[in-house]
Order: C-alpha cells, then structure tokens, then sequence
C-alpha cells in the first residue's frame, strides 16, 4: 500500500519560510518522479516544483527562485523549501508520486499573512 505523509506546513508571514516533507512508502522512491501540487480555495491544483529520479526539477514560474524541492532517495522523502513567501502562495499543498501510478499525499495547509 503506497503512502505519501506530508508535514511541515502552518501559519507563517510574508517573507518567511517554509519547509515541506513527504515521507513515502510503498513505491520504489528512487525510480518514481516526485512533485509538490497546491490548490488554493476555488482554484484548481497546480504544478509547485517536480524532481526526476535522476535530480531533474522544474518549476512553477510563480515560485522559481524563491522554492527549492530536493529529495533524499535513502530517506525516500522529497523536500519543498518555501522562502520569501507570499500571501498568494497561500493554499494546501499535496505531495505527489508518480511510478506507473500516480499517488497522492493529504495534504498540509500552508498559510501566509499578509
């Protein structure tokens, strides 16, 4: 059974920072693509930051420079390092894998006063 747990959101004020976890289990981390998704309220879910296997990322360009998504294949966790944050980055913030299947995380709520 695949699980994806995310931790690490909350409350924070513009300009702070935030880091995501997603401890995965179940799937084969090393080989699966990974990514971090967020829908804010009456928005669809989106695309924050994607990480290969092999390290490859992308990025949203609303956050590039600004998020750094990592992973650690030994720890089969993925990282969403949020700096400089804006209310706008405001929404809940889903963990996603992706190895033939695709999974989901429950999702953190991530919070950002203006």
């Amino acid at each position: 059974q695949v699980q994806l747990v995310e931790s690490g959101g909350g409350l924070v004020q513009a300009g702070g920072s935030l880091r995501l976890s997603c401890a995965a289990s179940g799937i084969i981390f090393s080989i699966s693509t990974m990514g971090w998704y967020r829908q804010a309220p009456g928005k669809q879910r989106e695309l924050v930051a994607g990480i290969s296997g092999g390290g490859n990322t992308n990025y949203a360009n609303s956050v590039k420079g600004r998020f750094t998504i990592s992973r650690v294949n030994a720890k089969k966790t993925v990282y969403l390092q949020m700096n400089s944050l804006k209310p706008e980055d405001t929404a809940v913030y889903y963990c996603h894998a992706e190895n033939v299947r695709n999974y989901w995380g429950q999702g953190t709520q991530v919070t950002v006063s203006s």
